[in-house]
């Protein structure tokens, strides 16, 4: 007899894991036993790294230890221009940003080392170089010379700087800080099983690392905001949201990149509540929008949010999710559609790691089965005697 199947590993637990709890029904995400609220309103990126990688929070000196190594670690080899320089002129951000995560494995000297010890450093050097890369590309594909990183100021802080040239204001640095919490780790999502999947071959981290951004560039995972800025510039205003909704909840018009029927940013495999980060997310972009004032993006949000309870999304178990807010979040500080996804892989590079890191710690290969429901006995027949029925 098969074995029972579900469609797409929904409920399938793969692993045990100290890293993340989630509690879909409830909207509850956690960190390693600390609530994403007291986190985002408490903590920075860097000290959620070395929570991630190390299971707890780090005391004075190993964070301004780890600060240190990030500093250091944020410049890239020189030749990574060069190759910014011969990717093709179509290469989207995900794409170079893959592309360049697999020429610097070439220039670590402990990129086939999987100890412990190895394994922190190389998560150290990927998650500070990682916005260096994703800012030069963005820049070359502008015609604008890459800016070098500086060794002062936090890795959001030192993002926006090499994306503009200018020191950014600190609100738009602890909204980017924020975002980065936010999208640091989540379970076993799809890009996070893929790079566990690839470490439990005993492949190096880079290679796992190149494995979940593979992943995390489809538009159903890492893609979603995007779309989402798509969705509200096509809205134009909030008087014209609920007509909008309606037409694609009715199958009148399909959001390219989406299957029938679907509004970016709503739904999730896990929430059947209020992902907890949209409602952070949701705070920090009214906050940029009154900043800049420009409150037309979140306002149109917060129309189509209308819309969809009002079409009855919230009474099937579909809220919005951290990708609806992060949209006009990101791009009320600054950030463009093109770079989301990259900025989601600039946060999500530390529970990456930290998932390859225990792993690697614990391994056993991952090795699922299929049923296979495809025909049975069938008998080879020479080719002239073929027919395509």
């Amino acid at each position: 007899m098969p074995a029972a199947t579900t469609d797409g590993m929904a409920g399938v637990v793969v692993a045990n894991s100290e890293i993340c709890y989630i509690d879909g029904e409830a909207g509850k995400l956690v960190y390693r036993g600390y609530s994403i609220e007291d986190l985002a309103e408490h903590s920075t990126f860097e000290e959620v790294a070395y929570l991630l990688w190390k299971g707890r929070l780090p005391l004075k000196e190993e964070l301004d230890e780890l600060n240190a190594m990030f500093s250091e670690e944020r410049k890239v080899p020189n030749a990574v221009y060069q190759v910014l320089y011969h990717l093709p002129p179509l290469t989207i951000p995900m794409d170079a940003l893959r592309t360049l995560v697999s020429y610097l494995a070439g220039a670590d000297p402990e990129v086939d080392d999987n100890s412990p010890e190895a394994n922190f450093r190389k998560a150290v050097r990927l998650t500070a170089k990682i916005p260096t890369l994703i800012a030069a590309f963005h820049r070359h594909q502008n015609d604008e010379e890459p800016i070098r990183p500086r060794k002062e100021g936090s890795l959001a802080e030192n993002f926006l700087y090499m994306l503009t040239g200018q020191i950014p204001d600190p609100l738009v640095s602890r909204t980017i800080d924020v975002s980065l919490i936010l999208h640091a780790e989540h379970g076993m999502n799809a890009s996070t099983f893929a790079g566990r999947v690839a470490s439990s071959t005993l492949a190096d981290m880079h290679s796992a690392v190149v494995a979940a951004i593979s992943t995390l560039k489809g538009p159903l995972h890492g893609g979603a905001n995007a779309l989402v800025l798509r969705m509200l510039r096509e809205i134009g205003s909030p008087e014209n949201a609920e007509a909008y909704v309606r037409r694609v909840l009715e199958g009148e018009y399909t959001i390219p990149g989406l299957p029938p029927k679907r509004i970016p940013g709503f739904g999730h495999r896990v929430y059947k509540a209020w992902d907890p980060r949209a409602l952070i997310l949701r705070d920090l972009s009214r906050k940029m929008g009154e900043k800049i004032g420009d409150t037309r993006w979140i306002d149109i949000s917060e129309a189509v949010i209308a819309a969809a309870e009002k079409a009855g999304l919230f009474e099937k178990g579909v809220y919005p999710n951290v990708d609806f807010f992060s949209a006009s979040t990101y791009y009320t500080c600054g950030i463009r559609g093109r770079l989301f996804t990259p900025v989601f892989a600039a946060a999500r590079i530390v529970g990456w790691t930290a998932h390859i890191m225990e792993q690697h710690a614990d391994n056993k290969l991952i090795r699922p089965r299929a049923n296979y429901v495809g025909p049975q006995d069938l008998k080879w027949v020479p080719v002239e005697q073929r027919s395509a029925g």
